[in-house]
């Protein structure tokens, strides 16, 4: 990933047009946003102002490019009118260079002048060098908003996908390694090339014996995923984080699931979901630790399961969280932890019934 992301960034930073448009694209949980958070803090770009807007499956272009003003403004932006939204991006940004990451784009079928009004939006002047890496599972989009040739991002290697398994496992420090290698690579291969299986599966696998690992590696639920006909590997990587989410404790599905009751893209202030997680009576106390430090383990596990992750910042540690850090759900988490909720129904908490 990081080669990956050494290619992309001296694509970006030795262009000198006003606006340059890069977009990455592939299917879900590959490692789009990973990738582009590698080049959003990559030291190439310390002269440029840094912006991150999650866009999901609601284009709307205002909170775009509100989203934008208030961060490089460091004030809340509230514009109405397009047309004053655009004067207001352009007087910020004018002579200014500016790296925006727009995470997750969707469009709406019925709007075919959204892509180019985002353009329009984002031509700013003389002057000024915008560069805008787009994620997105829509090659067409990749193809149609790009301004040089789009990264279509391919899937990692089996050998990739066994060194997240090991570093996520804490392989190294078991017993019995060279059997467990043997089964711990038939797993990676069955991550089908993808990131986000990879990590769930190998955070999963840290706290299991050798026979549960055969377990997994053996699972039916890996069937049910080969007899699918569309997209392979997204079945692949959903399959490997519902076997994740089985595995969950009862107290940890219960605040996984509240994450997913919360917009597409909304950023979750962590202090105050472990505020609403005690409230909701998720968090039983126990005597060895308070209610407010098993609410931060419990965040802690599901960062480690990459159920949750860390919101925008690509520079904070994983694990120095701070109250006031914010944290998402990817949308392809989302899905999966809406469709359980469905299915499950009666057995869950009716504030959870979707």
């Amino acid at each position: 990933m990081r080669e990956t992301s050494s290619a992309v960034e001296e694509a970006l930073i030795n262009l000198a047009h006003e606006i340059t448009i890069l977009p990455i694209y592939g299917f879900g949980g590959i490692g789009k946003t990973t990738l582009a958070k590698l080049v959003f803090s990559d030291a190439q770009f310390n002269e440029y102002s840094r912006v991150w807007v999650y866009v999901s499956q609601v284009f709307d272009l205002k909170k775009i490019g509100n989203s934008i003003i208030s961060q490089v403004s460091s004030g809340n932006s509230y514009i109405a009118e397009k047309q004053m939204v655009n004067k207001r991006l352009q007087e910020l940004l004018a002579g200014k260079k500016i790296l925006i990451v727009l995470d997750d784009m969707w469009r709406d079928n019925e709007n075919e002048c959204q892509l180019e009004d985002l353009r329009a939006m984002l031509r700013v002047g003389e002057g000024s060098k915008v560069v805008v890496v787009v994620t997105t599972r829509d090659e067409g989009i990749a193809k149609e908003l790009c301004t040089i040739e789009p990264h279509k991002l391919a899937p990692l290697t089996d050998d990739m996908c066994w060194s997240i398994i090991k570093q996520k496992s804490a392989f190294e420090s078991k017993d019995g390694k060279e059997q467990l290698e043997h089964i711990g690579r038939d797993i990676a291969m069955k991550c089908a090339g993808v990131a986000l299986a990879a990590q769930s599966l190998g955070y999963m696998l840290r706290s299991m014996t050798f026979n549960e690992w055969k377990l997994v590696r053996e699972s039916d639920i890996w069937n049910v995923s080969a007899t699918r006909d569309t997209c392979s590997a997204q079945h692949t990587v959903l399959a490997s984080l519902r076997l994740s989410y089985n595995s969950m404790p009862p107290y940890l599905k219960l605040c996984f699931g509240y994450c997913a009751t919360f917009p597409k893209g909304y950023n979750i202030a962590k202090g105050g979901l472990i505020q609403q997680w005690l409230s909701l009576g998720f968090i039983e106390p126990r005597s060895l630790l308070s209610t407010r430090q098993l609410g931060e383990n419990y965040v802690r596990q599901l960062l480690g399961l990459s159920f949750l992750q860390i919101s925008k910042s690509p520079s904070v540690s994983r694990y120095s969280l701070q109250l006031s850090t914010n944290i998402f759900i990817f949308e392809l988490l989302r899905e999966l932890c809406i469709n359980i909720l469905r299915r499950e129904g009666e057995k869950i908490p009716k504030m959870l019934q979707i």
